[in-house]
């Protein structure tokens, strides 16, 4: 190191000891930096000191906390218990739900009441593309109602513990055919899985309650059986029955009108091995069931929920409050059944639920008589064994319900085709004996009733014409024309189902909406429903012409009011309804140009002409005996032979 570097250093440090003699602080610097010093030293000892103290307050008021909870919890099962009894654990919880669903439905239940909370089936929508729910919400009546240690109890305020853990229980099995939906001989051949899921309620010691649902793949039932364990110690041993009390607001399913789904709404109901009968309908009505009872049924158009015992229900109250002005809902179904209590340690009650569409198949399938839920008319077996048959055998081939629709009124009119033909060679008879009615009523006048009568059914007589040839075929075509008329409205096939202009064929078809409401038309224009009028006018005319025009103008008249009256009363009915009697009305019409051009009327005149020639003095008919002995008794003069 050369003499120039170590001056360097040793001038360095002489600069730093210099600098710092001259920077050292005073003694009242130093004395005021200590001073500070102890003062956050104080201040950390203050604040941790606080710390400490608020943890401590916390901890306390923790503790303080749990003790009020619990007492706040022990006031609130004394309360339970007080009100409860056995059941007070019971009364407080949260409402959860868990779902059972197949392919066909989805049903939702509450751990409060244990209940059905919801029913959803699948396959269809309603009248505004919306899911299809048969019922829903809190409010509905689902459970057992019964007297515990003098205490009411009400299932339905009590939460159940479910007996599985996942929100969601699925049904699974095959892929089901269309067609083949809820059908149980299908189900054989491709079976699918089966669940269950089980709602507890307990009332200590092993004592319960529970409800158990199953359901299987591609079924509309529902499996429930009610269990008690431990009841005949907890209800009074004079306990012969427990109630179980089922209620809902029923919603519109369908589109509003008073001929459509008010008009069918109801509750059903079946007497043990007896017949099946109902409310009324489109009204509220309530009936006291006192004798055994197999199944009641909340029946709307096309959907039905139904309770069905394994053996039969002692008794039972059933209500239905009719709400016409609600646009949401038709009303509020309500049924007090009745469950027998023999008052064992143990006791179970085996039902089943429907929750499906009004099919006559898929209801017929289960033996119950649960189809006579489907109103079918005063000639029900027409359509149970001539049209039902016929529909679906025509729906297994064909997919346009309007073609359907023709081909069923083409094989009706063939059927009636002989009635029909003879119904017309028998007006052309009649008509043919014009000339020789005009002279008896000529000879006798307004004045002889009795002997006009009398002449007239002697020359019937002569001629070999039967007055009554023309009107018998038409009277046995009238179970069909009935049978029609309740059986397009009621066909859950229609629902939803359009053809032409009409959008749902089992529902009225509007081309026009009125701005206003004519009483017994409505508030709108159904074009097949004119149509029917229309057709209806012409072939009343084509029949009258082809009559002995020997009808009273009065009665012409009314001929031709009736269509009148039918635009009326089928503007609001099912558009299938009106398209039928459309295409049954231009098929008459064709068959009545048919048999004019088949049928000589002179020829036939000839015939009766020669006839009468042949036979000699005609003899008396036991008809006309009656008439002779009528006027005897009231003293009237009879005509020489």
């Amino acid at each position: 190191m050369d003499r120039n570097t170590i001056a360097g250093v040793v001038l360095i440090f002489a600069i730093l000891i210099g600098f710092s003699y001259l920077n050292k602080p005073s003694e009242e610097q130093l004395e005021a930096a200590k001073r500070r010093q102890d003062s956050l030293a104080q201040v950390e000892a203050t604040r941790v000191q606080k710390a400490e103290e608020q943890a401590k307050l916390i901890e306390a008021r923790a503790t303080s906390n749990v003790e009020n909870q619990e007492a706040d919890s022990s006031s609130i099962l004394n309360e339970a218990t007080a009100k409860f009894g056995a059941f007070g654990a019971a009364a407080n919880g949260e409402e959860k739900f868990i779902t059972l669903e197949n392919n066909l439905m989805k049903i939702t239940l509450s751990n409060k009441g244990g209940k059905i909370y919801s029913v959803e089936l699948k396959g269809y929508q309603t009248y505004d593309s919306l899911p299809l729910i048969l019922f829903e919400g809190g409010e509905n009546l689902f459970g057992l109602n019964f007297f515990s240690e003098n205490k009411s109890i009400q299932t339905d305020e009590l939460f159940f513990k479910p007996s599985v853990s996942q929100p969601n229980v699925v049904v699974n099995g095959p892929e089901v055919k269309k067609g083949k939906e809820g059908n149980e001989k299908y189900n054989k051949g491709f079976s699918g899985e089966s669940k269950g899921i089980a709602m507890r309620l307990e009332a200590g010691d092993g004592k319960y309650l529970e409800y158990s649902y199953g359901l299987k793949h591609n079924s509309y039932m529902v499996d429930f059986n009610v269990k008690s364990v431990g009841f005949d110690k907890l209800l009074p041993q004079n306990t012969n029955y427990l109630n179980f009390n089922w209620a809902y607001e029923a919603p519109r399913l369908e589109r509003k009108s008073k001929f459509g789904e008010d008009r069918y709404t109801t509750i059903s109901y079946k007497y043990f091995e007896d017949e099946v009968d109902k409310l009324s309908a489109a009204k509220s009505d309530e009936e006291s069931l006192k004798t055994k009872v197999k199944w009641i049924s909340f029946k709307q158009l096309f959907f039905s929920s139904a309770l069905i015992a394994d053996d039969a229900f002692p008794t039972a109250d059933i209500k239905y409050d009719y709400d016409e002005e609600n646009d949401k809902y038709l009303g509020s179904f309500y049924a007090d059944i009745a469950l027998p209590f023999d008052g064992k340690p143990t006791e179970s009650y085996d039902m089943q639920f429907y929750f499906g569409p009004n099919h006559y198949n898929t209801l017929k399938q289960y033996d119950l008589s649960m189809e006579r839920v489907i109103d079918l008319g005063y000639v029900r077996f027409v359509n149970t064994w001539l049209v039902i048959p016929v529909f679906n055998f025509l729906r297994n081939h064909i997919n346009s319900f309007g073609i359907i629709i023709l081909l069923l009124t083409i094989f009706i009119k063939l059927i009636l085709f002989p009635l029909t033909y003879k119904s017309y060679i028998s007006q052309a008879k009649m008509k043919a004996l014009k000339p020789e009615i005009d002279e008896i009523t000529a000879k006798y006048g307004k004045d002889k009733a009795m002997e006009k009568q009398q002449a007239t059914m002697a020359l019937y007589k002569k001629a070999g014409v039967n007055p009554m040839g023309g009107c018998l075929p038409m009277l046995l075509q009238f179970p069909i024309l009935i049978s029609m008329f309740f059986f397009f409205p009621t066909s859950i096939e229609l629902r939803q189902e359009g053809f032409l202009w009409a959008t749902d064929l089992s529902t009225y078809d509007s081309i026009f909406s009125l701005p206003f409401n004519i009483p017994f038309y409505g508030d709108h224009v159904s074009l097949f429903c004119l149509l029917m009028t229309v057709t209806t006018i012409i072939s009343t005319k084509m029949n009258s012409q082809a009559a002995s025009s020997q009808q009273m103008p009065g009665m012409q008249t009314m001929m031709y009011m009736m269509p009148v009256m039918f635009l009326f009363i089928l503007n609001s009915y099912s558009a299938g309804l009106s398209y039928y009697y459309f295409l049954a009305n231009l098929i008459t019409i064709g068959q009545m140009y048919l048999f004019r051009i088949m049928i000589d009327e002179e020829k036939i005149r000839a015939q009766l002409q020669a006839k009468q020639k042949k036979s000699g003095p005609a003899k008396k008919s036991n008809f006309q005996k009656r008439l002779e002995k009528m006027a005897k008794e009231k003293g009237m003069q009879l005509p020489k032979k």
